[in-house]
């Protein structure tokens, strides 16, 4: 066949090839939800329902034995009158107010000594990561013996040095302070985020920092804290969430197994208050009501936190005005 004679096609008409890209972009619209459905599956059985039923069950009257009676805003008057929920998110306040801060500070203090580690650093660091593996339970029942006041080992190394430890764990107004010292043994995973964060910041900065005559406090706050900032606010925002949703460790503590020492009023935490609604007394409906209280405080504060960031919170190549 000579080359005269070779006929080429005429193009697909402008319609055809629009139809052709939609099929095919309908076949990989449908790939992607076919791979992605046991995660569309679960997240809407087993999240997406149980929030919006909750909105419904907040405004009934509901014990899981009977049928939900609907009560409309009740539940919420309620709130403002039980004198627990005062109790409990006061607690749960203090406890964030004064842990958050604190969790920060040892989080950085150790990673700036795991940044100076040199080899060694990688086993410190797997140190430091291990007690985050324990299971909450556990330290809530480790809390009972290191913090004992009679024989537990805090108040022992207390001893060695002429101090007299307090009754941790029956004395009310040492309650808290406990369970936030005990918190700080899970500070590895911050720790971990924080040495990656001093790890990226460039030599040059601190050469030039000292080449201006700045010493170490100078260093630290004009150039590691601005720049490991976001970082920061990371663990910031990630500790207040958990903080305001503190549950295991306290409960295990003074409300397991039957515990009825007089010091479980200052252990009673907002989410703790929720649980004993919810599966103790059966007031779903009132549970499901402080549940979305909480979230609300929890939005209320990270929104808070988000616009406070914008003044103090450096991101590398941002633009400020």
């Amino acid at each position: 066949m000579s080359a005269s004679t070779l006929t080429v096609p005429p193009p697909a008409p402008p319609a055809d090839r629009l139809r052709a890209r939609r099929r095919a972009r309908r076949r990989y619209v449908g790939s992607a939800l076919l791979f992605l459905s046991p995660w569309l599956i679960g997240f809407g059985v087993f999240t997406a329902w149980p929030l919006i039923y909750s909105v419904y069950l907040s405004l009934t009257d509901y014990d899981v034995i009977n049928n939900p009676e609907f009560v409309g805003m009740d539940n919420y008057v309620q709130l403002f009158e039980d004198p627990k929920i005062a109790l409990a998110l006061g607690n749960t306040l203090i406890f964030t107010a004064v842990q958050v801060p604190l969790y920060v500070l040892v989080s950085l203090v150790l990673a700036l000594l795991l940044n100076k580690a040199g080899r060694s650093a990688g086993f410190f660091r797997t140190i430091f990561f291990l007690p985050k593996m324990t299971p909450p339970v556990a330290v809530g029942i480790l809390f009972l013996l290191l913090f004992n006041g009679q024989n537990g080992l805090f108040n022992t190394v207390l001893g060695w040095f002429g101090i007299d430890g307090p009754s941790w764990t029956t004395d009310a107004a040492w309650v808290k302070p406990g369970l936030i010292i005990m918190s700080l043994w899970t500070v590895g995973a911050s720790v971990i985020i924080l040495l990656a964060a001093l790890q990226a910041v460039p030599d040059e900065l601190y050469d030039s920092a000292r080449m201006d005559g700045a010493g170490f406090w100078r260093q630290s706050l004009s150039v590691t804290v601005p720049m490991i900032s976001p970082a920061l606010f990371f663990i910031v925002v990630v500790n207040t969430i958990a903080g305001l949703q503190t549950f295991d460790e306290a409960y295990t503590a003074f409300f397991g197994a039957g515990n009825t020492t007089y010091s479980n009023d200052a252990a009673l935490f907002y989410v703790i208050y929720l649980f004993q609604q919810a599966f103790e007394f059966l007031h779903m409906g009132y549970a499901s009501a402080m549940a979305w209280v909480l979230f609300a405080l929890i939005m209320v504060v990270t929104v808070i936190q988000i616009v406070v960031s914008r003044r103090v919170v450096y991101y590398e190549g941002e633009e400020r005005s």
